[in-house]
């Protein structure tokens, strides 16, 4: 299913009990906005699930209850991210024992790695596991940038199967994109950022894996919609709308990183009563009334009720 899988692939979020319990009936209630509003696939185990939070048993049962909820209807791809090959398998055997599409991988992290390493690790992976491979590009998790070259050339091989670029580097995409054109496209394209899916889109993109997706997925797939017709004013008044709603990131200005992100999206999705708390993974903070006020103000504005 992940062969030619494009358009909009949320990053889902995983919601928390006020005791800090993965919240089972929100996450249903997530899935299902999620899927209602067309998306064409659902990314699981993201940044934007907290990852990086979570044990291994978290993460295995977040894993299994969005494959459940899913229950088949688009592709679920499933975040494998971890600081070493061994480790990533195993989340991979995971991953192909609930039936996920396809699994999502960063360069290795914490050690200084180069290219020769990071092609290593993305060719072990490829040859571990039977599922598709998907190159995770974040250089601010990371601390390295995965050449375009190397992408296209591993994606010729079938090592790779697409790249979900968060990178937030629009020069080295564009290259990306005119490389992998030119290579006869051998990889999918995904955009992770939310204000510029429209960009991403005329440089060559495939689809976008927007964090903002989670509150918002309806209006990410009327521009990729849009996009395909070839209608560009859709695209771009769609784009500016989601623009303006992205602001909630940006009210808690005393957060940073994910707890501002991350935050403001579970802190919108409380507010339109889809979770039923804002709570964060340990050692994030959930962001306060003060902040869910304004939240609440700019969603009312992009038309979200």
């Amino acid at each position: 299913m992940t062969d030619r899988l494009r358009g909009v692939v949320p990053p889902v979020l995983t919601p928390f009990t006020a005791d800090g319990q993965i919240d089972l009936p929100s996450l249903e209630r997530l899935v299902a906005r999620l899927v209602d509003g067309g998306v064409d696939g659902i990314f699981a185990l993201g940044s934007s699930s907290e990852t990086a939070f979570l044990d291994d048993t978290r993460r295995a049962a977040a894993l299994e209850a969005v494959t459940s909820f899913v229950d088949g209807r688009v592709p679920v791809l499933a975040g494998v991210i971890d600081t070493q090959v061994e480790r990533v398998l195993a989340h991979a055997r995971v991953a192909e024992r609930v039936g996920a599409a396809g699994i999502v991988a960063t360069a290795p992290f914490y050690a200084v790695t180069g290219p020769a390493e990071v092609e290593a690790s993305f060719r072990a992976l490829a040859e571990g596991t039977s599922l598709p491979v998907w190159a995770y590009d974040i250089p601010v998790c990371t601390h390295y940038k995965l050449p375009p070259d190397l992408l296209v050339r591993l994606g010729v091989e079938g090592v790779l199967t697409g790249v979900k670029d968060s990178s937030g580097d629009d020069v080295s995409f564009r290259r990306l994109a005119m490389m992998n054109r030119a290579a006869g496209e051998p990889l999918t394209l995904l955009t992770g950022h939310e204000v510029v899916v429209d960009g991403a889109y005329l440089a060559g993109a495939h689809g976008s894996v927007p964090g903002l997706g989670n509150v918002d997925p309806a209006g990410y797939v009327r521009m990729d919609r849009a996009a395909r017709a070839g209608d560009w004013e859709t695209v771009r008044a769609e784009q500016d709308r989601l623009a303006a709603l992205f602001e909630i990131v940006f009210v808690p200005s005393d957060r940073v990183g994910p707890a501002a992100g991350i935050g403001a999206f579970k802190t919108a999705l409380h507010h339109l009563g889809v979770l039923d708390t804002n709570v964060m993974a340990p050692p994030l903070v959930p962001l306060g009334a003060d902040h869910a006020g304004r939240i609440a103000e700019l969603c009312a504005a992009a038309g979200l009720e």
